[in-house]
C-alpha cells in the first residue's frame, strides 16, 4: 500500500473514500461514527506525526565502518593505515593541479574566480578584503625584491618572517614560494637568544617584521657579535632612529611598501618549486637546549592538507564560501596546514586584530565557518558557559539540554536548530559568529568532558587531531560520524602508524601499546644542520619516533596514554614522566603554565605553577574569594583551591600517589607545589 500523508481527519476520510478497498469499509464506518472533537484530535496527531517524520534530523552517514577505522598494512609489521585508503599507498595530494603550496594558491585563485582571499580589520571597523589576484601580485613584487637582493633557490634562500598573524605574513610567505625560496618563521616566545641562534643556524640575511620593536630585537643581536642579516623589511611605520641604528650594524631597514616598489621595478617571472623542494624550516622550542629546525617540503605540507580534505570530503568539504578566522600562530604548523587547506579550496582567511582579548569581537564581525582551536580556549569557553548557569534552575536547564542533544550526537546527528539550541545554546553559538560548521582542535590534549560538551553546545562537526611539527602537523584525526571523545582517531590517509615496545615502562606492542611511530609523505626530512638529532627522531626504516605512548582501541582508533621522553626515576625507584603530569594539571582552568621537576636522589617532585591571569579571578570568585591577580596569587586560600583542583584532576586521570601533590608553599605570581 502506498504511504499516506494527511493533515486533517476530513482529508483522511477522503483518502479512504478514494481508495475504495473492501477491507477498509469497516474503518470508514468507524470514522464516520466518531465525534467531531475526536476526529479533530486524530487530525492534529496525524499532522504532528507527519511534521515530525519529515523534519526530524538525519544522522550523517559515516565515512567508514566506525567499528574498524584503521587496518593493518601488509608490508609493515604491526603498522596500521586509514580505511579511507584503497590500498597501502599513502595519499600524497588531493588535487592533481595542487602538488605544491604555490600550486595550491593558484588553484584557489582559479576556483574562486579571483574572489576575496585575505581580510583584516581595524578596531570597530568591518573587514577589508584583498582578492586572490591582488595577493598574487603583491607576492610577486616582494619575491622579485628578494631576488634583487641576491636571494636564490641555489644560494641564499632562507627568509625570516617575524610577525603576528596578518595578511602580510601570508603574502610574504607566498612570495617565497613563488620563487622557490624557504620561509623561516620567528616568534616572540622563543626569546632573544633563540632568535639569534636561528638567524645564525639558518644563515638568514633578510627578515620581514611587523613592528619596529622586533626589528630592534634583531639589531640587538649585533651587540654580541656580527650577524648575517643585511635587510630588515617592516610592515608598520618606523622612525629615522631605527634606520640609523640599522646603518651602524650594516643593515638596511625598508618599509614593506618600499620593498614592493623595489620588486615591481625589478620584476622577475615566477620560479615555481617542485614537491620535493624545501618550503619552510619550522623551529621548535624544546624544554632544554637550542631550538631544532624541522625541514619541511612542499610535499610534506600538501600531503597533510590532502589528508584533511579526504576525511572531510563527504559531509564538510570546504568551498569558496567558507571563511577561516586566523589567530593561532602562523609560526606553528597547525595554522600553516589549515591555511593551506583554505587557499587550495579558494576560500577566504580573516585575521584577528592581533589582540586575543578582542577575538570574540572579531568572530562576531567575521562570522567564520571554520574555527580551529586549542584546548586552552576550549577550557575557557566551557568555564564561561557553566559560570553563567549560576542558579539551580539555569544549571538544571543546561544539564537537561546537554543530555537531550547528547542523545542526538550519540545517534550521529549534528545540529544547531533544535529547541535546545534556540533556548540554551544560541548565545554561545552566536558568540562565534553563528555560522561555524567545522571545528578542529589539536596541539595539546583536550579533556573528553570539555570536548563532548562543546560538540553538543556548538552543534557543528568538531574534530580532534594529533601530531607534531616533525610530521608537518597531524598524523591522526577523528572521523566524521565518530563523535566519541578520549581518542585522536585513526591514522591520517597520508601516513601509517605503528606502536613500538617501550619495555622500561612496560608498554608492549603485543598488548597494542607502545611508542607512536609515524611513516609517510608528511614526515619531515630532518633537523637543519643536526644529523645526530635527526637520527634520534627518524630510524633507518624511515619511521618517526614521536616520544608519545599510544594504545590501539578495538575500533582502530589511537589513544595517547603517556609520554616516553624526559623519564627519570625517583629515589624509591618509581619512573616519572613529568610531561604526562603537566598535561593533566594544565587542564585546570586556573593554570596557565606548569613545570614539573624531579631528582633521582629525591623521593618527591616539585611543580612550579603559573596561574592564568584571565581565568583565575572568575574561577576563584565562584569560591567566594575576590581580589586582583597579584593579591590572589599571595592568598593561601587560593593556593589551596588550585592544589585541590589539580589533585582532583590527577586522581581522575589515574595519577599514582608519588605523582600527585600533597602540599605547597611560596607566593607571588608563581605557586611552587611540593609534590
Amino acid at each position: 500500500m502506498q504511504k499516506l500523508q494527511f493533515t486533517t481527519a476530513m482529508q483522511a476520510q477522503e483518502v479512504l473514500r478514494q481508495l475504495r478497498l473492501p477491507e477498509l469499509d469497516d474503518l470508514r464506518q468507524y470514522i464516520r461514527g466518531l465525534p467531531t472533537n475526536t476526529l479533530l484530535g486524530m487530525g492534529a496527531i496525524a499532522a504532528f506525526t507527519t511534521y515530525w517524520l519529515t523534519t526530524r534530523p538525519r544522522a550523517l552517514e559515516p565515512a567508514c565502518d566506525l567499528t574498524m577505522q584503521s587496518v593493518e598494512m601488509l608490508g609493515e609489521e604491526a603498522a596500521r593505515r586509514s580505511v579511507l585508503n584503497k590500498s597501502d599507498e599513502y595519499l600524497t595530494y588531493y588535487h592533481s593541479d595542487a602538488k605544491t603550496i604555490y600550486e595550491g594558491f593558484l588553484r584557489g585563485l582559479r576556483v574562486s574566480n579571483n574572489g576575496p582571499c585575505l581580510g583584516a580589520r581595524k578596531p570597530n571597523q568591518p573587514y577589508e578584503w584583498q582578492s586572490y589576484r591582488e595577493v598574487a601580485d603583491r607576492a610577486e613584487n616582494i619575491g622579485s625584491a628578494l631576488l634583487h637582493k641576491g636571494h636564490s633557490q641555489s644560494g641564499d634562500k632562507f627568509i625570516g618572517i617575524f610577525a603576528q598573524n596578518r595578511p602580510e605574513w601570508t603574502i610574504s610567505e607566498l612570495a617565497c614560494y613563488t620563487y622557490s625560496l624557504v620561509v623561516v618563521p620567528l616568534y616572540d616566545t622563543l626569546g632573544a637568544e633563540a632568535i639569534s641562534f636561528i638567524i645564525d643556524k639558518a644563515t638568514i640575511s633578510t627578515v620581514i617584521c611587523d613592528v619596529p620593536q622586533k626589528a630592534q630585537m634583531i639589531l640587538d643581536c649585533f651587540d654580541k657579535k656580527p650577524r648575517r642579516v643585511k635587510t630588515i623589511v617592516l610592515m608598520e611605520p618606523f622612525d629615522g632612529e631605527l634606520v640609523a641604528r640599522g646603518q651602524t650594524c650594516g643593515v638596511q631597514v625598508l618599509s614593506l611598501k618600499e620593498f614592493e616598489d623595489l620588486g615591481k621595478a625589478n620584476y622577475h617571472d615566477p620560479m615555481p618549486p617542485k614537491p620535493e623542494d624545501i618550503a619552510l624550516i619550522c623551529f621548535t622550542s624544546g624544554t632544554t637546549g637550542n631550538p631544532k629546525g624541522a625541514i619541511l617540503t612542499h610535499g610534506n605540507v600538501i600531503s597533510n592538507t590532502a589528508a584533511f580534505l579526504k576525511i572531510t570530503e563527504v559531509h564538510c568539504m570546504l568551498h569558496c564560501d567558507d571563511v577561516l578566522i586566523s589567530y593561532l600562530p602562523l609560526a606553528h604548523m597547525l595554522e600553516r596546514v589549515v591555511q593551506g587547506v583554505i587557499l587550495i579550496q579558494g576560500a577566504r582567511i580573516g585575521f584577528f586584530q592581533g589582540d586575543i582579548r578582542l577575538l570574540m569581537d572579531d568572530l562576531k564581525e567575521l562570522q567564520p565557518t571554520f574555527f580551529p582551536v586549542v584546548p586552552r580556549l576550549l577550557n575557557r569557553m566551557f568555564d564561561k558557559i557553566f559560570s553563567q548557569a549560576n542558579t539551580p534552575l539555569k544549571r538544571w536547564m543546561l544539564d537537561l539540554a546537554f543530555r537531550r542533544k547528547l542523545s542526538d550526537l550519540n545517534s550521529g546527528v549534528v545540529r544547531r536548530d533544535s529547541i535546545w539550541d534556540k533556548i540554551i545554546f544560541r548565545k554561545v553559538q552566536a558568540s562565534l559568529g553563528g555560522r561555524v560548521r567545522l571545528m578542529l582542535t589539536g596541539a595539546a590534549p583536550v579533556s573528553p568532558t570539555v570536548l563532548t560538551f562543546l560538540r553538543v553546545a556548538l552543534g557543528c562537526q568538531f574534530y580532534e587531531g594529533y601530531g607534531q611539527t616533525e610530521c608537518t602537523a597531524g598524523c591522526a584525526m577523528s572521523m566524521p560520524g565518530d563523535w566519541t571523545a578520549g581518542h585522536v582517531g585513526p591514522p591520517l590517509p597520508c601516513n601509517a602508524i605503528k606502536l613500538v615496545d617501550v619495555a622500561d615502562m612496560n608498554y608492549l606492542a603485543a598488548n597494542n601499546e607502545g611508542e607512536v611511530c609515524v611513516k609517510g609523505p608528511n614526515v619531515f626530512l630532518g633537523y637543519l644542520g643536526d644529523p645526530e638529532k635527526t637520527a634520534e627522531a627518524i630510524d633507518e626504516d624511515g619511521w618517526l619516533h614521536t616520544g608519545d605512548i599510544g594504545k590501539w582501541l578495538p575500533n582502530g582508533t589511537l589513544k595517547i596514554i603517556d609520554r616516553k621522553k624526559h623519564i627519570f626515576k625517583l629515589a624509591q625507584g618509581e619512573y616519572i614522566a613529568p610531561e604526562k603530569i603537566e598535561n593533566i594539571y594544565t587542564r585546570s582552568d586556573s593554570v596557565a603554565q606548569i613545570f614539573v621537576h624531579g631528582d633521582s636522589l629525591q623521593a618527591c617532585l616539585v611543580a612550579v605553577v603559573v596561574p592564568d591571569p584571565d581565568s583565575l579571578p572568575n574561577w576563584i570568585k565562584r569560591r567566594g574569594i575576590d581580589g586582583s591577580y597579584l593579591d590572589l596569587c599571595k592568598n593561601n586560600d587560593v593556593k589551596n583551591a588550585i592544589l585541590e583542583d589539580i589533585q582532583k584532576l590527577g586522581k581522575e586521570a589515574g595519577l599514582k600517589s608519588f605523582e600527585q601533590s600533597s602540599m605547597f608553599s611560596a607566593g607571588g605570581a608563581l605557586l611552587v607545589l611540593n609534590t
